[in-house]
């Protein structure tokens, strides 16, 4: 078995549960919601009541909300520049995905949210970021800021590894949960219905 695989099979139990049950157990999340929905491979939330927004600061220092990126299919994920595997490779597959869209993957934007702001300094988080792809951006906030974005997307606060990917509609709907074990090409296949979605839509 691969590292790769390994850490896939020790995180995801851990995500499923804790993403999914909190879409289940959450009285505002109509509709519930119901996997490969769509043609999506990932699992589509569309209609939840959580999600919604975050205010942060971008790694350039400037306050961003998720609508400065309306146009676009926002993939949201939390970590934090030290994390010596999930992270990076998540990141790294992210963006496979994006370059896999040709120059349709100019319509995406990845966003690292830091769920450890003391050590994560702005620079820190642009190089991290920047290393992956060089169109990403790192969101950090306060101890406060931070905690209510993890609450906003129902992902537990702190340095922990069941965080999966969000993907966000180009209107700024929560639409999509990515599979912790999903692929480059996976992914891809979900941004390309969203993004086609836009143009029909």
């Amino acid at each position: 078995m691969s590292f790769r695989n390994v850490i896939t099979w020790l995180i995801a139990p851990a995500a499923a549960g804790a993403v999914l049950a909190a879409v289940f157990l959450e009285p505002s999340a109509q509709p519930r919601p119901q996997p490969a929905a769509a043609g999506f491979e990932a699992t589509d939330v569309t209609g939840v009541g959580w999600g919604r927004d975050f205010r942060l600061l971008g790694d350039d220092g400037r306050p961003r909300e998720l609508a400065d990126f309306r146009g676009k299919v926002v993939a949201l994920y939390f970590g934090y520049t030290r994390c010596p595997d999930v992270c990076p490779l998540t990141l790294a597959e992210l963006s496979r995905a994006v370059r896999l869209l040709g120059e349709d993957g100019a319509r995406v934007q990845g966003l690292f949210v830091t769920v450890d702001p003391r050590r994560d300094k702005p620079k820190v988080l642009a190089k991290y970021v920047r290393s992956f792809h060089p169109d990403f951006v790192g969101l950090y906030g306060d101890a406060a800021q931070t905690a209510r974005t993890a609450d906003e997307f129902k992902v537990e606060a702190g340095e922990h590894h069941s965080i999966p990917v969000f993907l966000i509609d180009p209107s700024g709907r929560l639409r999509l949960v990515l599979h912790p074990e999903a692929g480059a090409e996976s992914i891809a296949h979900d941004l390309r219905l969203l993004l086609q979605a836009k143009q029909t839509g």
